[in-house]
């Protein structure tokens, strides 16, 4: 088992590029969810931006007037 995980003299390099890869696949895995939520963000601030030009003085919609 000891000589498999070692893979001879070269284990160490086989081991540290599949460390990489994976380590490339979960940064690719997880960029495009997080500059999802990103856009998301600034759109929902956008959006309220453009109501609270619409409407000065009023409060925004997603407030409740209790």
């Amino acid at each position: 088992m000891s000589q498999s995980l070692a893979m001879g003299a070269y284990g160490f390099y086989v081991w540290s590029a599949v460390a990489v890869f994976f380590i490339v696949l979960l940064i690719d895995t997880l960029a495009p969810l997080a500059r999802r939520r990103r856009n998301l963000r600034d759109l929902r601030a956008r959006i309220a931006r453009q109501e609270n030009r619409r409407r000065p003085g009023t409060p925004p919609s997603n407030e409740s007037n209790a």
